[in-house]
């Protein structure tokens, strides 16, 4: 019996030859690649159908086992990643899409616009001389820069955890003086009138001094601190020098181009990825340029973020002071909860107000522009805001503006600005206002939230509770961050719900302690989460 072989194909002669007339000439395959291709599934079908076109009687065999078909996928995986990578790195180019840090950074750095470092939390405190009670004591004492700072252990990570000693007046700290880094208590800082005691302010951070000459070969003045991360607008500097001129203590700027003249003494802090600063100084046309030879002194700290935010009494530690010539012991103790500490400024943040810091051109005219501006601001003794900013609707006070302001106490909770915090923000606010403006700063309002959720989850997850309770209060506490809820946001359950769902885990969400689906609050009003209560039920 003979068996009839042109139909097995591809072996036969016949439907070979055939195949062989339709091979594509080289000079035209690139015609047939769909560069259109850039997701795994579109990749194979396309490398597929090439392979088709351009090599039919070499391959065939397309089935999902074929070692030709891994190598297919293979290759569609690798173009998959490279193509999403392309498309993320196309991203990091516009402010709008960007959603890397350093690549936000480094694109505000273009228009003079800079993300703030992080801040570090403050107390006040009392300084005393360990085991005397003597009340007849002089009224100077003198701490060097190390004998400044005391370490206690962080609750948060069990790491070391610094506090620098500062003076404070009016509640404002004290600057850098001629008197250089060594931290000087007189008669006017004893605390509560008592001669034994010293008032003091506890800001979070290791102290750091660097000092030197300005070098002949420096056509622009620069310094790099040689610590880091430093601490936002913890940097002093005092330059000494023959001309008056130069001479004295110099300001931060966020940057140089905001010297109004070739007399501003300003310099710039410039930080890189680590959040490790170089200090720019003017050029002369604007702001001083420091002499050749000129000496200089600069005081900053190291650390920052919310590890130092600590409850009251929890600093009480041993460090060593000078007076009358004679060295002792000194407790240094805690008389306030310690606020203010906060991570380094936010993407979201930074997107959302370094655009209306650009556009207001260091000069507030809008609303948007004192909002950008003390939403941005950061204090002497480096805690930063939340405002709101609204006019009067009166015909004759429509040049009033009330300025709504909240201390962020930490990076979840806000408080109310002190003293201080409000006189630095007005001090700043007036060179750049409207001359016809008249800005009044007042308290926003704290709306606070005890919440009790109750998340439905499957029964097979029973005896893991915990970790899913775990990542739904995560997801709930970043939902009602500070940077995340403006003044006047409506809290809507439903939205909140979304945002609980992002737990795969669980099927179904309610809020129980509460009966409307909507917490209406007031334009000057801002919401925040006070106690969490999270309830499982299985189904």
């Amino acid at each position: 019996m003979s068996i009839n072989t042109s139909k097995t194909v591809p072996f036969t002669n016949v439907a070979s030859d055939y195949m062989k007339l339709t091979q594509i000439p080289d000079n035209q395959k690139s015609s047939l690649i769909d560069f259109t291709a850039t997701d795994f599934a579109t990749l194979r079908e396309s490398l597929v159908n090439y392979i088709k076109a351009a090599y039919p009687t070499d391959y065939n065999n397309f089935v999902e086992s074929d070692l030709g078909m891994m190598l297919v996928e293979l290759v569609s995986y690798m173009g998959a990643i490279m193509s999403m990578k392309s498309d993320m790195l196309a991203h990091e180019n516009f402010l709008q899409t960007a959603k890397d840090r350093d690549s936000l950074r480094k694109l505000f750095e273009l228009v003079g616009i800079s993300m703030k470092g992080p801040t570090s939390a403050q107390a006040t405190g009392q300084v005393s001389i360990e085991g005397n009670s003597d009340t007849n004591l002089p009224e100077n004492v003198v701490f060097t820069p190390a004998e400044r700072v005391v370490v206690v252990t962080s609750p948060q990570d069990q790491e070391p955890l610094t506090y620098t000693m500062y003076k404070a007046t009016n509640g404002v700290v004290d600057v850098l003086s001629e008197y250089g880094a060594d931290l000087l208590f007189t008669s006017s800082n004893w605390y509560t009138g008592t001669s034994s005691t010293w008032e003091t302010v506890l800001l979070e951070g290791a102290f750091a001094t660097q000092s030197g000459t300005f070098s002949n070969t420096d056509t622009f003045k620069t310094l790099t601190l040689e610590e880091g991360p430093v601490v936002q607008n913890s940097t002093q500097v005092f330059i000494t020098s023959d001309e008056s001129t130069y001479a004295g203590a110099y300001r931060e700027v966020e940057n140089l181009y905001q010297a109004s003249s070739t007399n501003d003494k300003v310099f710039q802090v410039v930080y890189d990825d680590d959040y490790k600063g170089k200090l720019l100084f003017g050029t002369g046309n604007n702001g001083v340029s420091p002499p050749t030879g000129a000496s200089y002194f600069v005081t900053y700290r190291v650390g920052g973020g919310d590890r130092g935010n600590v409850p009251n009494n929890y600093v009480n530690a041993l460090t060593t002071g000078t007076y009358d010539s004679t060295a002792s012991s000194f407790r240094v103790t805690q008389t306030q909860i310690a606020t203010g500490g906060s991570q380094a400024e936010t993407v979201a943040h930074a997107k959302k107000f370094g655009p209306l810091s650009f556009k207001s051109q260091d000069r507030l005219v809008s609303l948007d522009d004192y909002i950008a501006f003390a939403s941005r601001f950061i204090s002497p003794a480096g805690t930063t805001g939340k405002a709101t900013a609204v006019t009067r609707k009166a015909f004759s006070s429509a040049n009033v503006i009330d300025l709504f302001i909240l201390e962020k106490a930490t990076s979840t909770q806000l408080q109310k600005a002190s003293i201080s915090f409000k006189n630095a923000l007005l001090s700043q606010i007036e060179p750049n206002k409207m001359l016809t403006d008249d800005v009044v700063i007042s308290d926003g309002l704290i709306r606070t939230l005890d919440l009790v959720v109750t998340i439905n989850v499957d029964k097979s997850l029973q005896g893991t509770e915990s970790i899913v309770v775990t990542k739904v209060s995560n997801l709930i506490n970043n939902y009602f961050l500070s940077d995340n809820v403006d003044f006047g946001d409506q809290l809507v359950f439903a939205d909140l719900n979304r945002v609980i769902f992002e737990a795969n885990e669980v099927i179904f969400s309610t809020i129980d302690n509460f009966d409307e689906e909507v917490v209406r609050v007031d334009f000057n009003e801002i919401v925040q989460l006070n106690n969490l209560v999270i309830n499982v039920n299985y189904v």
